[in-house]
This record gives C-alpha cells, sequence and structure tokens, in this order.
C-alpha cells in the first residue's frame, strides 16, 4: 500500500539515514549504527532514533542520566552510554519521534534510524541495507519458514547493501560472485564488511583478550547470532562454557542464581564470565555482581571500499548543508 501511495510516507528536511534488514535479528545494525555516528559525529550533531525494543516505556522518550536499558532498550542504552555527544531517542513512531528531536532546543544535524527499513511511515533520505554472510535475504524465504519480513524485491529500496559477518579471508572474487547473487539494481553499492573484535574485554578492569586462554570461561549470551563470537573465542583457543538465551533476553532473577551456580562451579583459580556489550547494558552492569563480569566490544570493518562507503554516507549529508 506504501508502493502504490495508498498509505502516506513522510520526508523530512534533515538528513535520514536507516540502518536495517528483510530478516529478524542479528544481521550487525548496532555496530553499524555506531559505525556512522563515529564517522559523523565530528561535524555534525547526531541523534539515533530506535524503537526501543522490549523497553518498559510507552511514546517518546530522550535519554537522559536517567535512562536505563528497562526505560530505552538495551542497545540504545548501549549508544548512550557510549556516545555523550550524540542525542539518543526511541518512540515506535519514527514520524513522532522525529518531529519530537527537530524541536528540540538543539536539535540534530543528522538523524539515524536504527532497524526502520520496514518502517514506511518515514520516508528516509538514505536506507543501508544489511544481510549476514551466512544467511543471505536471496537464500531465505517470508516467515514463518523462513527468517525475512517482506519480500526480497524489499532490497530494491536500499541505496547501500552491506554483507555484514564476513569472514576475513573472503576473496574478491567470493565478493563478485555475492554480489552476483544478490543482484543490485543500477542505483546500489554492494560493501562487505566483518565483525572486529576489541584487544581487549572490559569490565571493572580489563583483560587482553590474547591473555583470555588463562582463564576458564562462563560465556552467557542473550543475542540473536552467536557462532561468530563462539568461533572467534575458539580461534583464540580459549575454554569456556556456554549459557544461551533468546535475543534482547530479559534475565530473571532465577537466571542470574543459575549463572552465579555455574560460575561457582567452575574449579579453576583464574575464571570469569564472558557476555556481549549489549547483555552487559542491559543485565550485568546493574543486576549482578560484576567483579567477575566482562564484555567484548566489537565494531565494524570493511574488508574493503571502506572510503567509497564513507564517501557515500558524507555526499548525501553535505549535499542537504549545501541546499540550504
Amino acid at each position: 500500500m506504501y508502493d502504490h501511495k495508498v498509505l502516506k510516507s513522510t520526508s523530512f528536511d534533515i538528513p535520514t539515514i536507516v540502518v536495517g534488514n528483510l530478516s529478524v535479528g542479528g544481521t550487525g545494525k548496532s555496530p553499524q549504527i555506531e559505525y556512522l555516528i563515529r564517522l559523523l559525529q565530528d561535524r555534525y550533531k547526531i541523534a539515533v532514533l530506535s524503537r526501543g525494543y522490549k523497553r518498559q516505556s510507552k511514546g517518546f522518550v530522550l535519554a537522559d542520566s536517567n535512562a536505563t536499558a528497562k526505560t530505552i532498550g538495551d542497545e540504545p542504552m548501549q549508544f548512550y552510554k557510549k556516545f555523550k555527544n550524540c542525542l539518543i531517542a526511541v518512540d515506535a513512531n519514527r514520524v513522532n519521534g522525529i518531529d519530537q528531536l527537530r524541536t528540540l532546543k538543539n536539535p540534530p544535524d543528522v538523524i539515524l534510524l536504527d532497524d526502520a527499513f520496514q518502517h514506511r511511515k518515514v520516508a528516509a533520505g538514505f536506507n543501508i541495507l544489511l544481510t549476514p554472510y551466512a544467511n543471505l535475504y536471496v537464500n531465505d524465504s517470508m516467515l514463518p519458514t523462513g527468517d525475512l519480513r517482506e519480500k526480497v524485491s524489499g532490497a530494491s529500496r536500499a541505496q547501500v547493501i552491506v554483507v555484514t559477518k564476513c569472514p576475513e579471508t573472503l576473496s574478491e572474487a567470493e565478493q563478485f560472485e555475492i554480489a552476483d547473487k544478490l543482484k543490485p539494481e543500477m542505483h546500489q553499492t554492494v560493501f562487505f564488511s566483518k565483525i572486529a573484535y576489541a584487544e581487549a574485554l572490559v569490565g571493572t578492569s580489563t583483560i587482553k583478550v590474547n591473555n583470555l586462554k588463562e582463564y576458564e570461561v562462563l560465556l552467557v549470551t542473550g543475542i540473536a547470532k552467536t557462532t561468530p563470537l563462539c568461533e572467534f573465542l575458539k580461534r583464540k583457543n580459549v575454554s569456556f562454557e556456554h549459557l544461551k538465551y533468546p535475543d534482547h533476553y530479559q534475565f530473571t532473577d532465577k537466571d542470574l542464581s543459575k549463572i552465579n551456580t555455574a560460575f561457582k562451579d567452575i574449579k579453576a583459580s583464574k575464571k570469569l564470565i564472558l557476555t556481549t556489550e549489549k547483555d552487559y547494558v542491559r543485565t550485568f552492569d546493574t543486576q549482578m555482581n560484576n567483579e567477575d563480569v566482562y564484555y567484548l566490544p566489537i565494531q565494524t570493518a570493511f574488508l574493503q571500499h571502506k572510503k567509497d562507503f564513507n564517501i557515500l554516507i558524507e555526499k548525501y549529508v553535505e549535499l542537504y548543508f549545501e541546499n540550504i
């Protein structure tokens, strides 16, 4: 109905960049949003607008010092703690959310819309579509038999397609083969990215990743796709036991008790609990004695053509300011 103009999409006279996917969860949207923040924040005032998945509040909420994962959601809370000069807001109605941000005393120059590719009420100026290397949308099918939220033809709305979570060794020939499968249209550019893990775990102190093999690790995750992290730990020869929970999982007191018991049962003198940054922000930073809990930060890194990607984003934003 949006395609046939039965339902209305709203455009805004401010740069709006959507990061989204065709499938449910686990494509790397949060690291991609953080990449865009780092790319643009030195020149522009950035706002990130999310729906705040599984938050316990309603309507428009602008993150402040009272914000928690319960009031704005785990991913927005992660952004808020990491990027102090950015505006972080949540609203299930993205049109209202953008309107609210624009009426602020110090409004943003650029708005990044997290997971809004299917939010057709907003006609974004620039759409970045993510698809994971291990489950390309062209190899998938619609829910409930597959993981797709909408038909593959929806990919045509994107200006950029990023194949995420690629192996570091992905050759240029393999990249061409995947791009050919995706069948990009004339207005689209395909890029390939990987997960770049930090060199140190973060907690009440830091531990170098290369020293992690000296520890017995209890890995606790509440994210959609855990395979890349598990494979990374195996490559680093880390011995770990994995307690796996669903994406955005709200850990109960019973769960935390089970985690504590499992950790106590590890007999090694050097041991720790490892989780993801999203899980740490949502649960372990506030609900658990976190002296033994650490998380491993990640970032998006392009295999090639990083400069070309940056130029596409920067030119889109610059063009708006040249025209006002």
